[in-house]
């Protein structure tokens, strides 16, 4: 029983690292970037 746990442990280990691997090299993610302006009032007294 306890095989069996350690085993299933080890396989979701090695699917995660693969995951992550994949992740890594194909998950770029970024938006493009655009210029961007923002008019700021200051209240100054």
């Amino acid at each position: 029983m306890i095989g069996r746990l350690v085993k299933l442990m080890l396989v979701l280990a090695i699917l995660g690292a693969i995951g992550l691997v994949g992740f890594a090299y194909l998950g770029d993610l970024a938006p493009p970037e655009s210029p961007q302006s923002l008019t700021v009032t200051l209240d100054a007294d």
